[in-house]
Formats: C-alpha cells, structure tokens, sequence
C-alpha cells in the first residue's frame, strides 16, 4: 500500500473503525496471497494459475481459528493427563504392538528409538489410527497462514511445503484431512515434517504415512533418531513434592543445567537413580487438583517435545509408554 493510499484511508477513517480494520485486513490479505503466489512460481516453479486456482478453492474454517485458540495443552496436567491416559488407549496400544511387532523390533533397531515410544506417540496422536483428523489440510493451512496473525508466517509456510510435499508424493492436496494444525496420518505429521522425516519402511517405493502403518512406525523413530533421541538414557524421574524442588523450576524446555549442579541447589533423586552426574537435566512443575509434582527432565524428555512443544504431551507420551510396556 502507498503512502497516499494509507494517507487516505487514515482521513477517512480517523479513528480506526471495524469496516477500517476489514479493508486493511482484506489489503494484508491480498498482498500475502499475492506474495505467495510469487512465491511458488519463481522459487519452484509451478504455474501461477495452478496456484491461485489452489487457493481459490481453499476455505477460511472458523472452527478452526476457533481451535487454536483452545489448545488441550493449554489445560493444567490434571486435566490434560485423563484425556491420554485411559484403559482403552492402553488396550489399544497392546493390540498395535501386537500387530506390529516385528516392525516395531526392527525401527528399534535401526534408529534406537524404543518401540514402547513409538507406540505412545501414534497412540496419543491418533489412537493407533482411528482419528486422523476431520480437518482439510489444505482449508487448515490456508486459514491459519493467511487468517491467523499470531503464526500466519509459519502456516504459510507449512501451505508451502504442502504443496510440494503434495506434488513431490502425487498426492491429491484438495483432498487430505487432518488436524486443524494441517498435521497428518499416523503421527500427524506437518508437512514440512513429513518431507523431511518420512521414510518407506515396507520398501514400497512411496512414503506413505496417510495410510500405512508400516511407513508411520519408521518415520516416527526416524523422527525422533533426527531430533537426538539417545538410545538407553533416561527419560525422565519423578521427584518427592518440596519446596526445594519446586525453587529448581525454570523456564523452557531444553536441560541446561547438570545434574551436579542441580544436586548442589537442592535436588534430591530417588534412591537407586543411576545417573551421570553432567547430565544435563529440568526440573519440570506439574499442577494438580490440589498441589503439584515434579520431574526431573532429561534430552530424551525434550526429544519427545520437538514433536509437540509442551511438557504435558511430552509427559503423557512417556507416561503412556511405561504403561504399554509394562503391561506387555
């Protein structure tokens, strides 16, 4: 937009007004989608109107700016734990590893990633495959890349790399449900994830993590063998509730202190914990109904949070695969 443009509408409106706001938010628009469109046609070469035709056909889903706007992880643990942690997931897990033990044996062995956590991550994303989302990726992508300001640069991206995961796969891109994050199949992959990470585990020649569980087990364990999955490190430990632990609490997510060092502030493991002592270890705050706990988080806990960015998924992953295999 010109200066004079902008000139004129700060007369006409004066003080910013609702219908101001609408034409400025359709000029952003129009200038993103245009941007866009540029974009994939000189950065990788699809025709213009193939694009735009794209997005004329995409849809602006207020039921999903109304879903990111909740988020589950935004619930406390005591909330969040119950919806994950259930009899029939467990069950369910069970069955899957049944089915897929020999799969499961061999992506541990290749990228020692244990299987009782590959079975957890498909387990809490989708139930082994019974919700993979309701969603249009495509509507998904284009309303949050072009209609949710928060995070509108990474989603347009995310439409970016979905578009050529779509054509690098000849995968029909107005077709694909998912989450309303754009994330899909098995492990609800995003796009960019699933270029990336995705591996043909049947060798099949086709990387197909929408429809194949075989597929979705070795990219899952890929995935986590990328982000620095360490094979026979711990996790994470449960902490006695204390005041001095809860002094330990810090912000983020990646460990950034010794276990040394956190022992000289305070941290008391429980008996019979075997661990290095440079370690580089969290101390993570988990509310309840009345109180709270603690967990001492190692790299393979923040491993599990470069699939989803919160410490309560990450919790619900671990915690759910101790039970599945503990229940084997």
């Amino acid at each position: 937009m010109g200066n004079l443009t902008k000139a004129l509408m700060l007369g006409i409106c004066g003080t910013v007004s609702l219908t101001c706001q609408t034409a400025q938010a359709d000029t952003d628009y129009q200038q993103q989608r245009e941007q866009f469109v540029e974009q994939m046609v000189t950065k990788h070469a699809f025709e213009r109107t193939e694009v735009e035709s794209l997005l004329d056909q995409a849809k602006r889903d207020e039921t999903i700016l109304e879903a990111i706007a909740r988020p589950w992880e935004a619930k406390p643990w005591y909330q969040y734990y119950p919806i994950f942690l259930t009899e029939k997931r467990l069950q369910s897990g069970l069955k899957f590893w049944q089915q897929h033990e020999e799969t499961l044996a061999r992506a541990e062995q290749e990228f020692g990633v244990p299987a009782e956590i590959i079975v957890a991550i498909i387990g809490v994303e989708t139930f082994y495959g019974e919700y993979r989302g309701k969603y249009s990726v495509l509507d998904a992508l284009y309303t949050l890349g072009f209609h949710y300001p928060p995070r509108a640069k990474f989603f347009r991206s995310e439409l970016e790399q979905y578009m050529l995961l779509t054509r690098e796969e000849s995968l029909p891109a107005l077709e694909l449900m998912g989450s309303y994050a754009g994330a899909m199949g098995y492990g609800q992959f995003i796009s960019s994830s699933y270029r990336h990470y995705a591996v043909d585990f049947d060798g099949d020649n086709v990387r197909d993590l929408l429809g194949n569980p075989v597929d979705a087990i070795g990219s899952v364990a890929n995935y986590f063998a990328e982000h620095g999955w360490q094979n026979n490190e711990p996790v994470a430990v449960k902490l006695a509730a204390s005041e001095a632990h809860a002094k330990l609490v810090s912000k983020g997510l990646k460990p950034d202190t010794t276990v040394a060092e956190l022992k000289q502030n305070g941290l008391e493991l429980p008996e019979h914990s075997v661990v290095m002592e440079q370690s580089l270890a969290k101390v993570f705050e988990f509310e309840l109904a009345e109180g709270h706990e603690y967990w001492l988080g190692y790299n393979n806990f923040y491993v599990i949070t470069r699939y989803n960015h919160s410490p309560l998924y990450a919790m619900a992953v671990y915690q759910l695969s101790q039970q599945i295999k503990q229940a084997r």
